[in-house]
């Protein structure tokens, strides 16, 4: 175990943290931005009129992305849900509108490639020290569980991190079950563990669950994002081991 330090919050009796992926360790924003445009574009096509509201529900505002918008924090079942509920309104049955929906996602995915988005400045050097100090490390995402292991392979974190954890199906965040289970996986309490996220829903999934403490970590000021979270920080490296016990 050990004395987890963020700015003037300490917390005691760590064993493990698990941290998001989008917008916490990878710089997806390019990434989210360019697809959630591809697929309003494909959708739009076929359904004119429907690219620029779907585009403001995906969380797209011109060249921004809302870190708080679906295609930053849902799960891919959970955007197809949305997208399929805009073309639903123009009267389609919802099984076809599910269809176009799914189809539109698979597409942009395939056009925009498998280009590996960067991990933010930091990360590979903040994960690498906290697993030599003895920590257990893992990503729970809203992403698939194989786009958190290819994340993982691309970036080669496989040395550090022990859980690659998505969202295939069932409850996606916040549910507090996806911590629960983590925990389970990783062979430790909830009580011992530390969530690092940059939403909303990651505070509460491991605020619900028990956690031993909420890091939210902030690339972008949006204060929104943070609120739940026990401590604020804007580097990776603000998460410092004071002692092992």
């Amino acid at each position: 175990m050990a004395t987890i330090k963020c700015r003037n919050i300490t917390f005691s009796n760590i064993q493990a943290i698990l941290f998001d992926k989008n917008g916490t360790l990878e710089d997806s924003e390019v990434y989210l931005r360019s697809l959630a445009q591809r697929a309003a574009r494909l959708i739009d096509a076929q359904i004119p009129g429907i690219g620029e509201p779907l585009l403001m529900a995906f969380g797209v505002n011109g060249s921004t992305l809302d870190p708080a918008g679906i295609v930053s924090v849902a799960s891919r079942r959970e955007t197809e849900i949305a997208a399929a509920a805009y073309v639903a309104e123009t009267g389609r049955g919802w099984f076809e509108s599910l269809k176009i929906a799914r189809q539109a996602l698979d597409d942009a995915e395939k056009y925009i490639g498998t280009t590996p988005s960067p991990l933010f400045v930091g990360s590979l050097d903040a994960l690498k020290y906290l697993y030599e100090g003895g920590l257990k490390l893992g990503i729970l995402s809203a992403a698939t569980t194989q786009e958190v292991r290819n994340f993982v392979a691309n970036h080669q974190l496989s040395d550090y991190i022990q859980l690659e954890m998505g969202v295939d199906e069932g409850p996606s965040k916040p549910d507090p079950i996806l911590f629960l289970q983590a925990c389970q996986a990783l062979g430790v309490e909830p009580s011992a563990t530390l969530m690092v996220g940059d939403s909303v829903g990651d505070m509460q999934m491991a605020r619900h669950a028990k956690a031993a403490g909420c890091i939210c970590i902030t690339w972008v000021d949006k204060s929104e994002n943070v609120q739940g979270a026990d401590v604020v920080i804007n580097q990776l490296d603000e998460i410092q081991i004071l002692e092992r016990e």
